[in-house]
């Protein structure tokens, strides 16, 4: 029999969400992607002591110098081991400033080519704020492509999208997890809130034609894995790759070109800015994940102070 992971390989493009390399030579995904919470994880296994060590001494007394250092240092080495790209994160304290934003991600494609690993096969992982959003609109005119994260409305992925983003990474897990105790209830199936935000957005990009691509992150169990196979790509945490691989229940497509959509709708900066703070679960769940990137970024450059 054929596991659900191969299944699912066959019609969307897996992706890892983790810097254990350990992990990641054991699920074979295409891609992966890190954020300073991974990070932070990965600072503590025993095999990156080397890494921390270099960029200690790479960074010269500049924290943030050497916390880039090291996330490109973990990405160098996971991308030994996977054929794609590797998605790397700019500093979430950076957020709400767009020319700091662009020089930071700069900075790290510069380490990147520097470390002999060319632009094509990272991502510069940016938080989908309006500044955020307009420093990729940039940087990918200039070349870079981006992953804009900490995606939760659907007003984030229409400016995503119109700013020519190559990818976004809606967060399917943190939106359930705001209905679940919103409204005291849990969710299954296709009536998860957080499966309806990336169906929506999927169908809007193919109905209109946009070649941004979507991938699912942020996932709590392997049902809403599921119920967005066919999604261009998944970003999913080892133990529940693992629980796939080990299923050899059948897995039915459940998302592909050709449904319909909303039509294309483009958001000025105020329009933007109305739709989150209309979108009390988006405007909660983006800042709150900003305040946790932050926190984890300080935590690491604490470890390596």
């Amino acid at each position: 029999m054929t596991s659900k992971l191969d299944q699912l390989k066959q019609f969307t493009t897996v992706v890892a969400d983790t810097g254990d390399i350990d992990a990641i030579a054991r699920v074979k995904p295409v891609d992966a992607t890190t954020n300073p919470s991974l990070l932070l994880k990965a600072a503590a296994l025993p095999g990156y002591s080397e890494l921390l060590k270099h960029a200690v001494k790479a960074g010269q007394g500049d924290l943030g110098l050497a916390t880039d250092h090291f996330g490109v240092a973990v990405g160098r080495e996971i991308l030994q081991i996977i054929p794609g790209r590797i998605s790397t994160e700019v500093d979430a304290r950076l957020s709400f400033d767009t020319q700091a934003t662009l020089r930071r991600a700069e900075r790290l494609i510069g380490l990147y080519e520097d470390a002999g690993i060319g632009r094509e096969r990272v991502l510069i992982k940016i938080a989908s704020t309006w500044e955020g959003i307009c420093a990729a609109e940039q940087l990918e005119k200039a070349g870079i492509q981006c992953n804009l994260t900490l995606l939760f409305a659907f007003a984030q992925a229409q400016a995503c999208a119109d700013a020519g983003v190559f990818l976004i990474s809606p967060f399917v897990g943190r939106i359930y997890d705001w209905y679940k105790k919103a409204e005291g209830r849990d969710f299954v199936g296709a009536e998860d809130p957080g499966v309806q935000s990336v169906a929506r957005i999927y169908n809007y990009y193919k109905a209109n034609g946009y070649q941004t691509v979507v991938m699912g992150a942020s996932f709590r169990n392997i049902g809403q894995i599921e119920q967005l196979a066919g999604c261009d790509r998944l970003t999913i945490s080892p133990d529940l790759l693992q629980q796939l691989a080990e299923d050899e229940q059948p897995l039915s497509r459940q998302l592909g070109p050709g449904h319909a959509g909303e039509p294309r709708q483009s958001l000025g900066e105020s329009q933007f800015r109305w739709a989150m703070n209309e979108d009390a679960m988006a405007t909660e769940k983006l800042a709150e994940g900003i305040r946790l990137f932050a926190r984890d970024q300080e935590k690491l450059e604490r470890l390596l102070a």
